[in-house]
């Protein structure tokens, strides 16, 4: 720990000395970083923000891979130094709902390699909790790696053991970013000069991105915690309580930080029921609520310490423990306390508090390189729980180019900060999404659940013929995207005996109408709306020797000619796979993915191109047609002059063609592995490109076609989709696209690559279908050999062609041979599975290259 003068110059600052700005300067320094200097506007090491007001629950279960991962690493590491209390954690279930929704707890867990995860009877919780009321539960689910962080004491250990430079008291009041990158930022104690800085101040994340000129979605609100007077029932338990934090500047109420760095001796619990979590500080019980309206605090008004509270503190509003304000819960915080652990019901309490902490818009991460600023980086909306976690991950990322944990590469397309959509920023609508995660956070959230409020910002120029179609909109990324189209409900008699029938948690949010739009367009021919994708135009006399080193294959192509790429990171990890399209000489048009495309992997282009390339994110420039289907052809050319025989226009090519009065740039390829085109028009003649095909293909009973049937139809065919089947934890060898790797050019990840296939394919990615049942497999759900977990489900959706389900997933190469039999846990059933070659449907391409 560091005092005195603040230096004039370092090559990295880390503004916020919590817990993510404290795990980033360790692990920057560990991986050899130097000149690393951490600011804080508070006293170290009790700032006064969240990382020392919050309990240090750690629950290191989740849907979430890549959460699951660094709640582990956090929960290794800190128990190494000596912080953590690795006592267990236990989840409780109050309804037959959630005892459901803990058997998905085991389920990730064994997926994501989590050690001995459990389900309990009511008389094996109460065995680990005395004080919970045996009848009011159904059982648990128990984790014994689970625990308590150290807040207090973990900050000090990272301070201690890092050579890191860390200042308190020192307040950061704007940040030079002149020119577009780092310069400086500017605190009350005067300027550092810097190459690097990160964002990591949590519940002042918007207002310090805005001294960059960033809008930052980050959201504070509050949440309520009590701690009781000593009780008899935990009267054999020592406490130091009144010691902790002795010789500490503490800001605000003293208590809450003695209180918070008194350990617990029992497991720690939850009640995500009634919304609830508890753990002991010593002989005094913890209770902590979001069992409680929202209460969002302005983003723009956390404010500093003072004498009277630590500046992530807000006074206690009982009314909010006392009376049941959350509109998902019937009962108050107290009464459900009162209910699972009797006696609390009449204790006083000791310390109280409405603590601040923050949610992003779809409640994960915001961590990685701005896209505004260059050197600018954030790690924040970071619990302790996945602290030391991202921490590495940020630090590797910064040092290496490639995010990793030391058990491998991970994903970021969840989490990084570039993924939210031009609108987030916009404050009205991130406290609001904001506040609905917070409400949402122990809630059992549907499958494929969508949001009912700020609908309809982005919408394509179908829209209101997909209105007329009674489309059934999702929305991503703020765009809306028709899952499916009641105006195909005919369909499903047409197809009836080829859908099966799907029940419980996978057939929630589904209809089979997706299933008729896929077999209908195996069949006749479909509009799918692709306007949500994005086209990125690259321009310039070095366009192609850019391209061919951003792109792991040759894209020294002809015009007119379309190559499948992909983006790599530096550990040949895939950023993006995209397609590349030759308009001429100096003039490329990449073709990705909508939702978090944009922002992360056209940024990343912009971010790798040199002074005499150009390139344009075009994100809702361009509508977009996906005609597919045997018929395709046919209604195609009944719009056209052009030749778009397989002579004329074969697959893997691209021209500038007339449908109708509208001009596009039309693309032999299709994502559902039939005969199509994607018809790339700029917006304003998209309502006209949809009416002249529509009109012209009525009498080949042409219909639209929703990401439902998408889904599906990829899957029979393999195609992969970034952020589900390939992501920066993978290789292209691993992912099986080596057809989208030349290593005869040279391009960013090839150094990687070329160690990686000298050292062998560990895993490889590889279809599942089940023997003997038609149950849709999700994601997340184990994959096991001889008992053991050797891979999970990235994908699963039922192939309605092939009439199997299907679930796609990496194994160890040795289990990757056609003919291998597995197994797949998903909602308490045990699947026998067998791995197939791919791709399942037409290996031999006969319908997409027709």
């Amino acid at each position: 720990m560091s005092g005195g003068k603040l230096p004039t110059k370092a090559e990295t600052v880390v503004i916020g000395a919590g817990a993510v700005g404290c795990s980033v300067a360790y692990h920057l320094t560990e991986l050899g970083a130097e000149d690393v200097v951490v600011v804080d506007q508070g006293p170290l090491p009790v700032t006064g923000g969240s990382s020392v007001h919050a309990p240090g629950i750690v629950f290191q279960t989740s849907p979430s891979k890549i959460q699951t991962k660094a709640a582990y690493y956090t929960s290794r590491l800190l128990s190494d130094a000596g912080v953590y209390d690795e006592v267990g954690g236990i989840e409780v279930a109050r309804s037959e709902e959630r005892m459901d929704f803990l058997r998905r707890r085991v389920e990730w867990a064994t997926a994501y390699g989590l050690p001995e995860p459990q389900l309990l009877s009511p008389e094996e919780v109460t065995d680990r909790l005395p004080m919970v009321d045996e009848s009011e539960i159904l059982g648990g689910y128990y984790s014994p790696t689970d625990g308590r962080v150290d807040g207090i004491g973990a900050l000090q250990w990272y301070m201690e053991q890092s050579p890191a430079a860390f200042y308190g008291e020192t307040e950061v009041e704007d940040i030079d970013v002149a020119g577009g990158e780092v310069n400086a930022i500017e605190t009350d104690r005067g300027r550092i000069d810097c190459e690097r800085c990160v964002i990591a101040t949590n519940n002042w994340g918007y207002q310090t991105g805005q001294l960059a000129g960033l809008d930052l979605p980050i959201a504070p609100v509050e949440h309520q915690y009590v701690v009781t007077e000593p009780m008899d029932e935990l009267a054999g338990f020592d406490t130091s309580v009144g010691d902790n934090t002795t010789g500490l500047d503490v800001p605000g109420d003293r208590s809450i930080a003695e209180y918070m760095s008194e350990g617990p001796t029992l497991p720690v619990g939850r009640d995500q029921d009634h919304s609830l979590y508890f753990r002991n500080h010593g002989d005094a019980l913890g209770m902590g609520s979001y069992n409680h309206e929202t209460l969002s605090v302005d983003p723009e008004a956390m404010g500093t310490n003072s004498e009277q509270r630590q500046a992530s503190v807000r006074g206690f509003s009982r009314e909010h423990w006392e009376r049941p304000t959350h509109r998902g819960r019937d009962k108050s915080a107290k009464r459900a306390f009162d209910e699972l652990l009797p006696a609390t019901e009449d204790v006083e309490y000791e310390a109280t508090e409405n603590g601040i902490f923050v949610f992003t818009p779809d409640g994960m991460p915001a961590v990685g390189p701005t896209a505004a600023v260059d050197g600018l980086w954030t790690g924040l909306a970071v619990w302790w729980t996945h602290s030391g976690g991202y921490g590495r991950i940020l630090a590797e990322w910064m040092e290496n180019g490639v995010p990793r944990l030391p058990s491998g590469p991970v994903d970021t397309g969840g989490i990084h900060v570039r993924r939210f959509g031009p609108h987030a920023g916009e404050k009205d609508y991130f406290v609001d999404r904001g506040g609905r995660r917070y409400e949402q956070v122990y809630s059992i959230v549907e499958p494929r659940w969508q949001p009912d409020d700020h609908r309809g910002l982005r919408t394509s120029p179908f829209y209101h013929r997909q209105q007329e179609l009674g489309a059934e909109f999702y929305q991503a990324g703020g765009w809306e995207s028709p899952q499916w189209y009641e105006s195909n409900a005919d369909l499903v008699d047409r197809y009836a005996n080829r859908i099966p029938e799907q029940d419980g948690w996978q057939a929630i949010n589904r209809s089979e109408i997706e299933a008729a739009e896929h077999l209908h367009t195996r069949e006749q021919v479909s509009m799918f709306d692709m306007t949500t994708f994005s086209s990125i135009m690259v321009e310039g006399p070095d366009a192609e020797a850019y391209l061919q080193r951003v792109c792991s294959n040759d894209v020294a192509i002809d015009e007119g000619q379309v190559r499948y790429s992909l983006l790599l990171n530096e550990g040949g990890g895939i950023l993006a796979d995209v397609t590349v399209v030759r308009l001429d000489d100096e003039r490329y048009m990449m073709t990705t993915g909508g939702g978090n495309s944009p922002g992360i992997h056209g940024g990343w282009l912009a971010d790798h191109a040199p002074e005499t390339v150009s390139v344009h994110v075009e994100e809702g420039a361009k509508s977009t047609i996906g005609l597919w289907g045997p018929k395709s052809r046919l209604l195609l050319q009944r719009c056209t002059d052009a030749d778009v025989t397989n002579e004329g226009f074969p697959y893997f090519t691209a021209k500038r063609i007339y449908v109708g009065e509208v001009p596009v740039v039309a693309l032999r390829v299709s994502y559902v592995g039939e005969l199509g085109w994607e018809l790339w028009a700029p917006t304003e003649y998209g309502r006209r490109l949809w009416d002249t095909l529509w009109e012209a293909g009525q009498d080949l009973d042409v219909r639209p076609m929703g990401g439902g049937a998408l889904s599906s139809m990829r899957l029979e065919k393999g195609f992969r989709l970034w952020g589900t089947d390939i992501d920066t934890d993978a290789n292209p060898f691993e992912a099986g696209l080596p057809f989208a790797v030349d290593m005869d050019t040279d391009f960013v990840g090839k150094d990687a690559l070329e160690a990686a296939r000298a050292d062998g394919v560990d895993s490889r990615a590889t279809p599942l279908t089940l023997d003997n049942s038609t149950d849709i497999m999700l994601s997340g759900r184990p994959v096991l050999k001889d008992g053991e977990a050797i891979g999970y489900v990235q994908a699963g959706n039922y192939g309605y062609t092939i009439g199997e389900s299907i679930a796609y997933t990496y194994v160890p190469s040795e289990h990757a041979e056609a003919g291998t039999s597995v197994r797949i846990r998903c909602e308490g059933e045990t699947y026998d599975a067998t791995v197939r070659d791919e791709p399942l449907f037409d290996p031999g391409r006969e319908k997409i290259l027709r």
